[in-house]
């Protein structure tokens, strides 16, 4: 494999992994506040409708995002009124948002544009256009660096940039703040965190509403710069890679950057070889495209070890008299 066909995969790859990557941050901070959210994937799918209708009605990518963002958030809060408010069970809350989106997304589609649940395709400024770096073009030439920096780094979108400067920002937040603190408390001895006056409700409610934010970004990203649209169940379960993402990276940031690169790298692989020839046998299309599933499963059961979520995780909070 030459430098210009490894730099294309590795493209590939960052644009793939970065709805992933958000997703699975959005799920580090719920989780790390005691909240499992298996809903990653209906607040996605949401996200990406809203987003996908606003656009193409306004032309504008800028609104699409931010209904997108607020579609995540509804459905992140109706998950807090359940799980937090409620103390109902955090992972059927969340498998009911998955249907909820899932079904509510084809019907108001189909309702509203007659294309069979699909929005009309985004154009021009419905989109999020690739962003080329300063001196992309300048360096170039330059052996090795040039093609690296102009393929790879340069020529994103702003999401793409978003989603990897949120790793640092992500392990500060959590690691070197007040906030952050008090947020893994939460996950970890909410009644140590009550003991000393401070909300264990609030806390949760914020971890949960960050989760939504990201989810929104992600599911806008997914529609209106990744591809140009909404279509049916169009997250392809990659609210579902995410959480194994998460659990891969065992809830810590900078691993949870590294699981999603894995998994986006899957997933380009899959998508640049779609017949694979071994000898005298062809690998089937199929086989290549459910690739990044089945090697999700293996890695899981065989690599992962013991993963240990936060103490408190998927335990209502009652507060004692």
């Amino acid at each position: 494999m030459d430098l210009a066909t490894l730099l294309q995969v590795l493209d590939s790859t960052v644009r793939l992994a970065t709805p992933l990557l958000l997703a699975c941050l959005a799920g580090l901070y719920s989780e790390r506040a005691g909240i499992f959210d298996i809903g990653l994937e209906g607040k996605m799918l949401a996200a990406a409708f809203l987003s996908a209708a606003v656009a193409a009605v306004t032309g504008s990518v800028w609104l699409g995002l931010g209904a997108g963002i607020l579609a995540a958030l509804l459905m992140a809060l109706i998950h807090g009124l359940a799980s937090i408010t409620f103390r109902g069970n955090q992972l059927i809350s969340g498998v009911a948002i998955n249907f909820l989106a899932a079904g509510l997304t084809v019907v108001i589609a189909q309702d509203w544009f007659q294309q069979g649940g699909r929005t009309p395709s985004l154009m021009g400024g419905a989109r999020f256009e690739a962003i080329t770096l300063p001196l992309a073009e300048t360096l170039r030439a330059v052996p090795v660096f040039g093609p690296i920096y102009h393929d790879l780094i340069s020529g994103h979108t702003i999401p793409v940039y978003f989603a990897f400067a949120m790793v640092p920002v992500t392990w500060w937040v959590l690691f070197r703040t007040r906030f952050g603190l008090r947020l893994r408390a939460v996950g970890e001895s909410p009644e140590a965190l009550d003991t000393a006056g401070v909300s264990v409700i609030r806390t949760r409610y914020a971890a949960v509403l960050i989760c939504g934010v990201l989810c929104g970004i992600a599911g806008a990203y997914l529609a209106t710069a990744l591809q140009a649209g909404f279509s049916k169940d169009m997250t392809a379960g990659r609210g579902y890679i995410a959480l194994a993402a998460l659990i891969f990276a065992k809830w810590r940031p900078w691993h949870a950057l590294m699981a999603t690169m894995l998994f986006g790298l899957l997933q380009a692989v899959a998508l640049r070889y779609q017949s694979l020839e071994l000898g005298r046998v062809t690998v089937p299309v199929q086989a290549m495209d459910a690739l990044p599933y089945i090697l999700t499963v293996v890695i899981l059961a065989g690599f992962v070890g013991r993963a240990i979520p936060p103490r408190a995780g998927g335990e209502p909070y009652v507060k004692e008299r």
